[in-house]
């Protein structure tokens, strides 16, 4: 039995003290006594879930691989992730990609992964693939970058939605309309000139095609990385079943603060201008947009030149999701309550962890992240734990700094060391 204490507990959306017992594994009881490990005034929230992380695993285990990505997931708070199907070689859309998947993360995770599956094309695979307990699918409406992910047509993906829907499974778009990208014109160095070539009106469209596919088929859709105020209201007006998700890159970097070269800040769709920004912290407030997840995508340092239309779109962040969101969510003026929907309990629901993951609730798994609000601190690659130190947040100051991290029970990081091997693979 472990017990940790704190007068600022995040309990069912309310800050209050309590002290939180673990016994195997699990939360089993709250209370006011005295505690193994009091925090005193830290917040203690329920372990972090990130549902979009590229762990690359195999086949580009050289971008990334399971033991960076989740001991910096671990450093960072999060004690949940969900493995995107891209980039590793072969992709998960099939069961012989998830069992290649498993065995690259077999005995080298810190923390819990879970899994999607990937739609590209093939209908007869979804069943497989939900059987074997991924949490949903993911496709592209455009191009994704890696040759064997091809994107899907609407068609396509109305045909898949068909059978999710009836599998109770969610589909992740990646919400472009290839109609409204275009290559770079000018010179590439020019952040101006990529922003022109993937304009908001691209997402808007695909946004607006999903939404006319769950009110016809009835399946659950989520729209990922979210970068327009736009796009949000469209999937806060959707129909039933249609969610969405943004990024701390979104809600922390604006395209007028952008040098030309600085390719570490390269994603898709792209980082837009301070409205934008902005609309997307409204569009959170309002419940438009459910969730903040990392889209953690690494990549060699060679691979992030000068050249916008040839680096690749890829921003590492899953240490810094915690730090970088309550940064700009206490500079608005947002309480840091609504951390535990945005950043745990949300993601769990949409990759069907709720009840385990998420909340500290009675019979939940006893992960908890440690962290003070108050402190600041200065980000250096060569401090965070991913593969390759490649950062768009270098030598900012963020606001909020993990101090321990809890995973069934067992605390697994202290500030400065992280315990290797924990973490377990989940099925939904």
């Amino acid at each position: 039995m472990t017990t940790v204490r704190s007068t600022r507990v995040l309990i069912d959306g309310e800050i209050r003290p309590a002290t939180i017992r673990m016994e195997d594994g699990r939360f089993v009881d709250l209370s006011d006594d005295a505690a193994d490990h009091d925090f005193g005034d830290l917040v203690v929230m329920p372990g972090l879930v990130d549902s979009h992380v590229h762990v690359n695993d195999p086949g580009r285990s050289e971008w990334e691989g399971f033991d960076t990505a989740t001991r910096a997931a671990i450093a960072g708070g999060t004690t949940t992730i969900v493995d995107m199907p891209l980039n590793s070689i072969p992709p998960t859309v099939d069961l012989a990609g998830l069992e290649t998947k498993k065995r690259a993360a077999e005995g080298t995770i810190s923390c819990d992964v879970a899994f999607w599956g990937g739609f590209t094309g093939d209908t007869a695979a979804l069943a497989d693939l939900a059987a074997a307990g991924v949490s949903g699918f993911k496709s592209f409406l455009c191009e994704s970058g890696v040759d064997e992910y091809p994107m899907v047509g609407l068609d396509l993906l109305g045909r898949a939605m068909a059978s999710t829907g009836s599998l109770g499974l969610p589909i992740l778009v990646h919400a472009e309309d290839p109609d409204h990208l275009h290559p770079v014109a000018g010179d590439p160095s020019v952040y101006r000139n990529y922003l022109a070539s993937r304009p908001i009106e691209a997402e808007v469209e695909a946004v607006a095609s999903v939404a006319g596919l769950v009110a016809a088929t009835g399946a659950p859709a989520h729209i990922l990385h979210v970068s327009s105020g736009e796009a949000a209201r469209l999937i806060g007006q959707g129909p039933d079943g249609l969610t969405g998700e943004t990024c701390p890159h979104y809600l922390t970097f604006a395209a007028e603060e952008i040098p030309d070269g600085a390719t570490r800040l390269k994603c898709a769709p792209p980082i837009r201008e301070r409205a934008e920004r902005e609309a997307l912290w409204d569009a959170l407030r309002d419940g438009d947009l459910a969730m903040v997840v990392s889209d953690h995508s690494p990549s060699p340092e060679d691979m992030k030149t000068d050249d916008f239309a040839t680096s690749w779109g890829g921003i590492s962040s899953v240490q810094l999701r915690l730090a970088a969101t309550w940064t700009g969510a206490a500079e608005r003026g947002i309480g840091l309550e609504r951390l535990g929907d945005w950043l745990a309990a949300e993601p769990a629901r949409l990759a069907g962890l709720e009840g385990r993951k998420g909340a500290i609730r009675f019979g939940a798994d006893a992960d908890l992240v440690v962290w003070d609000p108050d402190a600041s601190f200065t980000v250096d690659p060569s401090g965070l734990w991913h593969r390759h130190p490649v950062c768009a947040y270098e030598g900012m100051t963020l606001r909020g700094v993990v101090r321990a991290t809890f995973l069934a029970g067992e605390q697994v990081y202290s500030g400065e060391r992280v315990t290797r091997g924990r973490g377990r693979m989940l099925t939904r």
